[in-house]
């Protein structure tokens, strides 16, 4: 945490409130062994593009939660030193109170149970551009099926290039015009920051992209948002539908859970029905750069 206040880091990660007690508690003395493991696996990631999460390393989700909090001025230094904004930097760090209010709500406790998700943030390739969230990766390395450049039909590409995984913050809608801005920003962000890494091809996967969803919400945003994919598989994925839609991990008690939402009643009556939900994974040829600031 050296050059930064307690203060200032906090408004950096957007942590306030209980969780901002209770993070101050936690650097309030010196890190344990598990949080110093957890810094070094951080900054042995800075800058390498990972696309998959810091393994846990015998440290404990407190510990974690301890090396995120230590370790994110490191990031946005970084940031900056590519000429990235305060501004976007801060767009992303933010995740990190944002999960912890997540945690409350789902576990009604101080925690953090997505704290490898946040492992992503700490490498420095992943941002919040508008609506959504893009994280730069090789082609070749989670999205085996869309590297390379898409032909002029959007299909498939070869592999060995870069790729925008994209994710879905749940802050907000899914607007056919939000989601067109973030998609067109992020090109231009990206060809902007990340130069010798080009990108013409992002990837989704998400319980969103489940047919079966866009089937029984055909006017829907979401529906909207799935059909700029092409769908290149299914996996199954029971407990994302729940856990997305109602913030509860496991599927016991879903009998007490509202069905105020069509959104809520479709997910839920699916597997009454006896079906599961899936995780589709798409891809998608990104439109061009337009001249926007981020």
């Amino acid at each position: 945490m050296a050059g930064i206040a307690q203060d200032e880091l906090f408004g950096l990660l957007d942590i306030h409130g209980e969780d901002a007690e209770e993070c101050a508690s936690l650097l309030a003395s010196p890190p344990g062994d598990g949080t110093r493991r957890a810094l070094a696996s951080l900054d042995s990631r800075l800058g390498t593009f990972p696309s998959t999460s810091a393994p846990a390393d015998g440290g404990s989700e407190t510990d974690w939660i301890e090396a995120l909090l230590r370790f994110a001025p490191v990031v946005h230094r970084h940031h900056l030193s590519l000429g990235i904004p305060p501004a976007a930097s801060a767009a992303i760090l933010a995740d990190v109170g944002l999960n912890l209010r997540i945690n409350r709500r789902v576990h009604a406790r101080f925690g953090l149970d997505t704290w490898a998700w946040l492992t992503l943030h700490m490498a420095g390739n992943i941002f919040r551009i508008g609506r959504l969230q893009f994280h730069l990766v090789r082609g070749d390395a989670d999205f085996p099926d869309v590297g390379g450049s898409a032909d002029a039909e959007g299909s498939a590409p070869a592999g060995g290039s870069w790729v925008l995984g994209v994710h879905i913050p749940e802050d907000g809608g899914l607007s056919p015009a939000l989601v067109d801005a973030s998609f067109s920003q992020a090109r231009e962000f990206f060809d902007r920051y990340f130069p010798d890494r080009p990108v013409s091809v992002a990837s989704c996967d998400s319980w969103m992209l489940d047919p079966y969803l866009a089937d029984q919400l055909p006017h829907s945003n979401i529906a909207a948002f799935a059909r700029r994919f092409t769908l290149d598989r299914c996996s199954d994925a029971p407990g994302d539908a729940i856990y997305f839609t109602f913030r509860q991990r496991g599927m016991e008690n879903l009998d007490r859970l509202p069905r105020e939402t069509s959104l809520q009643r479709v997910v839920l009556e699916r597997i009454e029905d006896g079906g599961a939900w899936q995780l589709g994974h798409g891809h998608l040829a990104l439109p061009p750069a337009r001249s926007t600031q981020v």
